[in-house]
């Protein structure tokens, strides 16, 4: 690995000024440290948000669950809060990666990154999340843009998300054994947003399966998506699966999703 400076701002406003003057942000390092190391990043500065106060933590209130961005996954795993609240997203937290990446990685850093195949985005994009960040709110609807690509403007720290609390929920991943990324993962929840289906793995960036939810709304069960299609076009076409494999494995996860 290359040679950099290392920073570590004490506040949201000195990261954005080591960011402006050319520090690559870090949260919990399990992407970008493995990229850097392939020689895939060569910044010549981190800038570290380990130090940054009041952005981590959990608290439920009105109806909602709010994370802080440099929130481990793995105290998303073990809170009592996100638990009784939202199961699903506490199930989805202690499968990603493993001991390691659950106790460094965090959820902003997650999100920031946005890898086609990672976890939260599809929780985010699944419960109608929304991302602030130390300038405005976006609503996951709005935030994914293509593959590692996010509404986010250089710069630009995610601070929070705040999940509003599902009737039902439901996660299912069908995982690559090595890596643990997801080959498909679906996300599903009815709730104040109404039925929502997310899709990570599958295509160049988390993705909502309209098709599905429209068959949950009009029924909430395994049974209403037998015989659903997804259409394989678009979709990820690698060693792992092929497009069409990665197609017949959606609808089947959703219907796990929802019990």
């Amino acid at each position: 690995m290359q040679a950099f400076d290392y920073k570590t701002p004490a506040s949201v406003a000195d990261a954005k000024a080591a960011a402006a003057s050319g520090a690559k942000l870090l949260a919990g390092g399990q992407s970008l440290l493995a990229a850097m190391k392939l020689g895939l990043q060569a910044p010549d500065t981190l800038a570290s948000l380990s130090a940054v106060p009041g952005l981590a933590g959990i608290s439920v209130s009105g109806g909602v669950v709010k994370i802080g961005a440099m929130t481990t996954h793995a105290a998303v795993a073990a809170s009592a809060e996100v638990k009784k609240a939202i199961p699903a997203l506490a199930e989805l937290a202690g499968n990603i990666g493993d001991r390691q990446v659950r106790n460094r990685g965090t959820i902003g850093g997650s999100l920031a990154n946005a890898d086609p195949a990672a976890c939260y985005p599809a929780a985010v994009l699944g419960l109608g999340a929304t991302i602030h960040t130390d300038s405005r709110s976006i609503p996951a609807d709005s935030f994914f843009k293509g593959i590692y690509e996010t509404a986010l403007a250089d710069g630009e720290i995610i601070t929070a998300v705040n999940f509003p609390i599902p009737e039902k929920a439901g996660w299912q991943k069908f995982k690559q054994p090595a890596s643990r990324f997801s080959i498909v993962g679906v996300f599903v929840s009815k709730g104040p947003q109404g039925v929502r289906v997310a899709v990570t793995g599958a295509g160049a960036s988390v993705f909502r399966a309209s098709a599905l939810e429209a068959k949950l709304a009009a029924n909430w069960s395994a049974g209403a998506l037998q015989g659903a299609t997804v259409s394989a076009e678009g979709l990820n076409n690698d060693l792992h699966g092929s497009a069409e494999y990665r197609a017949a494995l959606v609808p089947v996860l959703a219907a796990r999703a929802v019990g």
